[in-house]
């Protein structure tokens, strides 16, 4: 057991994710760097510890039951609880996304690690995250998938490009994290969704406008909240965004 505060950041081998892990472990949280790739995982690890981070690798596939199951059990054998979990990991589906144009297959595995990615990672770290005097998670979405945002007057897309498999993934976790939102009432579990806004990173071909540690400030913020923060709120940095 540790006195400080445990967190994981899923896809933290780079880009937002890494920068989640660097804030908190600025603020003095010990992080667990979830990453697939081993290599990445490690050299994360190292550069994280270099900049003055308490972290470690956790080997995590967001898509595999049997991978977030040893990831639950290893954070178990060395600290008996998680306080934070920052569900980051995710994919777009590249293109094209156009409805007419889609592969189906390409719209099922992008709600595979978007959404119950989230949710099979989620459930395997609930019982630490029970054992946590004020567990936070905090699920990385995105303004994409606001339906007020993607559709103006005469549903006019205002919104980023057409993305059918992208865009439905955050508004179904949008979704997901509201109903765990009503399951946690009155447990001290808060569980909010961040948007990092146009962040440049390899997932967008680096497009973005905004740097990833730009991204990672809300994430950071909604998983140090205090015990008297919102929940099932869906926030970028200007505040609150329209469902």
């Amino acid at each position: 057991m540790t006195d400080m505060k445990i967190a994981l950041v899923t896809g933290a081998n780079k880009g937002i994710g890494y920068e989640i892990a660097a804030g908190l472990g600025t603020l003095g949280h010990r992080v667990g760097v979830g990453a697939r790739d081993e290599q990445r995982r490690t050299d994360a690890v190292e550069k994280l510890r270099a900049a003055g981070v308490d972290a470690f690798g956790v080997p995590l596939d967001v898509t595999d039951d049997a991978s977030a199951t040893a990831a639950a059990s290893l954070i178990e054998q060395r600290f008996g609880r998680l306080d934070v979990l920052v569900n980051n990991a995710g994919i777009t589906g590249g293109v094209p996304q156009e409805p007419s144009l889609v592969d189906p297959a390409t719209i099922r595995a992008v709600v595979e690690t978007n959404v119950i990615g989230v949710v099979r990672v989620t459930n395997a770290m609930l019982p630490l995250l029970r054992r946590s005097p004020s567990p936070r998670i905090v699920n990385m979405s995105s303004s994409v998938g606001s339906l007020t945002r993607q559709s103006g007057p005469g549903g006019t897309t205002t919104t980023g490009p057409v993305a059918v498999a992208y865009a439905p993934s955050k508004t179904f976790l949008n979704a997901v994290t509201l109903q765990y939102a009503r399951e946690f009432a009155g447990t001290g579990i808060l569980i909010n969704m961040a948007c990092p806004g146009f962040v440049a990173t390899d997932l967008n071909g680096f497009r973005g406008v905004r740097t990833p540690a730009q991204g990672a400030a809300t994430a950071v913020r909604l998983a140090t909240l205090p015990d008297d923060g919102p929940t099932g709120g869906f926030f970028e940095d200007a505040g609150e965004i329209p469902w």
